[in-house]
């Protein structure tokens, strides 16, 4: 009992702070784009503090509609789904060494399969609301998040093959020695950039929204709370996949500073870096489209993700051999 209670409130320490920086998060990114657009962002509420609670209420409030024509389970499971499985998968992260919920040998392996899930959330949502344009919106977004997984996969084969474990902690401690996989394999760092823009379906990626053609895609049927759990899981994804590359190729909580201690604080800013260019990006390039997008992976991005797997390999087996995953 003792044992069950203490993992509950570790997950409370974790998933609070994660809502709030969720919140925050969209606050963020309406006033960087502000300042890249150069117009204005949210300054009414609070100054713009409080927007994020003044969003939150807003969709609290509204009345939740369901469509006549809906299948109402499927249709109000969806985001449920979603939600959850956004939420769960941050109990095996290391934010520091020996700081996580849990941690075992094939962490990494698990992490990447409840993040492969959330795509069944996205076909429920455009399926169970029975809605041309959500349908349109939910085959397109599993289409692109299961290619571009692909991608990933071989991506991180590369970063395995550097390692010798599936362990997100031994990753990280493999880059102890003061060269980040950043800088060895800066073209994957590239690649696995742009593959999980494409994987949280963000601009210029954002086909799934194309509001020009879809009017908001899979979500265009859901209102109140039921598109809130959406909008959370979304922003909650974009976290987990910064913290990713910041654990791969950043050096974790590792310092870049030498002699210098490492910890969460490290972990925290190297992770707002690469929000920040999430929002970047968005506020930089338009929209591509659809067939760019997998052309993009396929014809590009495959063929030199394997590649690299092979050259990676073939550099470690001509030193002194890849070690044993």
């Amino acid at each position: 009992m003792w044992f069950t209670f203490f993992y509950l409130i570790k997950s409370i320490i974790i998933i609070i702070p994660l809502l709030i920086a969720v919140a925050f998060l969209t606050l963020a990114e309406r006033k960087i784009l502000g300042y890249m657009q150069i117009r204005k962002g949210p300054n009414v509420v609070g100054g713009g503090l409080l927007q994020p609670f003044a969003d939150g209420v807003k969709l609290f409030i509204k009345e939740m509609i369901l469509p006549h024509q809906a299948n109402k389970f499927v249709y109000l499971l969806a985001p449920v789904i979603s939600f959850t499985l956004a939420f769960f998968v941050w109990g095996f992260l290391p934010y520091e060494k020996g700081v996580s919920i849990s941690d075992f040998k094939i962490s990494l392996l698990w992490i990447l399969a409840i993040s492969s899930i959330s795509v069944y959330a996205i076909l429920m949502s455009g399926w169970g609301s029975k809605s041309k344009y959500a349908f349109l919106g939910a085959i397109r977004a599993a289409a692109q998040m299961i290619s571009y997984e692909v991608s990933i996969g071989l991506i991180l084969i590369s970063v395995l093959l550097c390692v010798g474990s599936l362990s997100v902690t031994e990753i990280v401690l493999a880059q102890n020695n003061g060269i980040w996989f950043f800088f060895p394999l800066f073209p994957v760092t590239i690649m696995f950039f742009a593959s999980i823009l494409a994987e949280t379906n963000r601009a210029p990626f954002d086909l799934t929204e194309g509001e020009s053609e879809l009017v908001s895609g899979y979500n265009v049927e859901y209102a109140s709370m039921s598109f809130a759990l959406f909008f959370l899981a979304e922003y909650a994804h974009i976290i987990l996949m910064s913290c990713l590359t910041t654990i791969f190729f950043g050096g974790g909580w590792l310092s870049p500073i030498p002699d210098f201690k490492g910890g969460a604080g490290w972990f925290g800013f190297k992770v707002v870096f690469i929000i920040f260019f999430f929002i970047w990006v968005r506020a930089s390039f338009p929209r591509i489209r659809y067939d760019q997008l997998m052309a993009l992976l396929w014809k590009g991005y495959l063929p030199l993700s394997l590649g690299m797997v092979i050259f990676v390999a073939s550099v470690l087996f001509g030193f002194n051999g890849p070690p044993p995953i």
